[in-house]
């Protein structure tokens, strides 16, 4: 079965939303309101809630359900809203993927189980049950540069027929094993890594989920803007421009939830701290981090 790119069941543009955080590390939800509310305005349809890049190791299960109550209320029907729920641990997953519906996900961002390294078979249970236990669409996330785990392109075509897994995070740095699974199912392929948004997009991936978007959320999306447009040169130019603010935020060792708040505190939106064992960007690093963005929207 060929896939094609008419479905995009959280929309094109998704940010993986940095957890805005007070300076005494507490939630801060009125600057979360206020955060995604500016990310949708500047061109993201959809939010991705608790995820890497939300802290998620980080941040209670409470907390976790205010952040999507919170954001859902801030966005209302202009942004889909997904909720990352992945642990370690299939029953927790259960729990968050239940409690996300209740506080008003669109869907669950479920990553493969780390640390235990369960083979394959174990994998595709995991990702069933999960999708089992309620009535939102879930989106697989493969990245197993942290899980120690991926989604074997097989598996990922036997969960295809699962009739709530619908989309792809794709950290997965298997541009031909992506391109199978492609070929092979309809899932919703989403660009995990920003240096890959228009490469995947342009051999029919649903969109991105972008950490720059954090920051630039308005020059992420023309990239994709400008492919659906058929100028794929300036859809090509629009990506490079963006380069060298990638590697700055997701290519220099530091976690992109270091770099994009550091980023986001010197354009006054809300961000906050990171939680250990995450530390702040030293002085050096957020100079950085500003020369290029202060670059890239000059441009």
């Amino acid at each position: 079965m060929t896939s094609t790119r008419g479905a995009a069941p959280f929309g094109r543009t998704l940010c993986a939303m940095i957890t805005p955080f007070t300076e005494e590390g507490t939630l801060d939800l009125d600057g979360a309101q206020r955060l995604a509310a500016h990310l949708v305005a500047r061109g993201c349809d959809g939010l991705v809630l608790n995820g890497t890049t939300g802290e998620s190791p980080t941040t209670t299960d409470e907390e976790k359900a205010r952040l999507v109550a919170a954001v859902r209320e801030a966005v209302g029907d202009r942004a889909s809203v997904v909720a990352g729920v992945g642990t370690s641990d299939t029953r927790h997953t259960v729990e968050l993927a239940r409690a996300a519906a209740k506080s008003g996900a669109d869907g669950v961002l479920v990553v493969t189980p780390y640390y235990s390294r369960p083979p394959q078979e174990a994998v595709a249970a995991h990702f069933r049950q999960v999708a089992d236990a309620s009535d939102l669409p879930v989106m697989l996330y493969d990245i197993p540069g942290r899980t120690g785990t991926r989604i074997e392109p097989d598996t990922m075509v036997r969960l295809a027929d699962h009739p709530r897994i619908v989309a792809v995070k794709d950290c997965s740095y298997d541009f031909l094993g992506t391109l199978s699974v492609l070929r092979r199912t309809e899932l919703a392929y989403y660009a995990g890594c920003d240096e890959h948004v228009l490469a995947l997009y342009a051999v029919g991936a649903a969109g991105c989920v972008s950490t720059v978007a954090n920051v630039v959320p308005d020059r992420v999306a023309a990239i994709l803007a400008a492919f659906d447009a058929g100028d794929t040169t300036r859809a090509a130019e629009l990506q490079l421009a963006v380069t060298p603010l990638t590697e700055a935020m997701t290519g220099t060792g530091l976690p992109g939830t270091v770099t994009a708040k550091a980023l986001l505190a010197h354009v006054g939106l809300p961000a906050g701290p990171v939680r250990p064992p995450l530390l702040p960007a030293d002085r050096e690093a957020a100079e950085g981090l500003l020369a290029h963005y202060e670059e890239l929207v000059a441009a």
